[in-house]
């Protein structure tokens, strides 16, 4: 994901055991395709988010400081809703 959504992907620590990545998505921006490991999201701020998933889409609606656990998947999220959304995304290698 550091590469496929481009400029809203920051990754603030990168080594063996574990990626932190921030990701500020404006509405309408999208992730583009990419895998995860197990990871953890926190919602640093809520909104709407659309998500494909071997071709099925699933909206989903999170608030502040929400946090969720997520085993390994292949996936785009777009931010369907009409405000910016922050996130932070720890990978575990």
């Amino acid at each position: 994901m550091a590469k496929t959504a481009g400029k809203n992907a920051k990754v603030l620590l990168d080594n063996d055991k574990v990626r932190v990545l921030e990701l500020n998505m404006p509405p309408g921006a999208s992730t583009g395709l990419h895998s995860h490991g197990d990871n953890v999201v926190y919602f640093v701020t809520g909104g709407t988010a659309t998500q494909v998933t071997n071709g099925e889409s699933k909206t989903m609606t999170r608030k502040p400081g929400e946090a969720i656990w997520s085993g390994p998947v292949t996936h785009d999220t777009t931010n369907s809703g009409k405000t910016a959304v922050k996130t932070v995304i720890i990978e575990l290698k």
